[in-house]
């Protein structure tokens, strides 16, 4: 599992479909599809209409992989911060039941609004 509590903070843009698909196509169940995927460095973050899978790659040669599912349905709450004028990066934080807090951080062009709009499309 991803130590969200001790730093862990992903810097995120947006990605392909394709660039996690075959990665991730064992781990979907029938009928969930990805709605959107967000890449780091090495890490994604991929939202279906389950759930949000957080892939973290490990180790020099990245063979080694943990991916943690965060079901919607655990939701209590959370928040969006857009970009502004000199701070470009945007901000998702969401309050898994018994995780806490996953906070997400998103560099570009990314649009916030909608990702805050479809988390809220599931959970409320």
């Amino acid at each position: 599992m991803i130590d969200f509590q001790n730093g862990s903070l992903f810097k995120l843009k947006q990605a392909k479909e394709n660039d996690v698909s075959s990665t991730l196509s064992k781990l979907l169940i029938p009928g969930e599809e990805i709605i959107g995927v967000y890449k780091g460095i090495r890490d994604s973050v991929t939202f279906t209409n389950k759930r949000v899978i957080a892939l973290n790659v490990q180790g020099i040669t990245g063979k080694k992989k943990d991916f943690s599912s965060l079901p919607y349905s655990k939701i209590q709450a959370f928040s969006v911060e857009t970009s502004g004028t000199f701070d470009l990066d945007s901000e998702l934080e969401i309050y898994f039941s018994g995780l806490g807090k996953v906070k997400f951080e998103f560099t570009g062009n990314c649009d916030i609004v909608n990702i805050g709009q479809t988390i809220g499309s599931f959970i409320l």
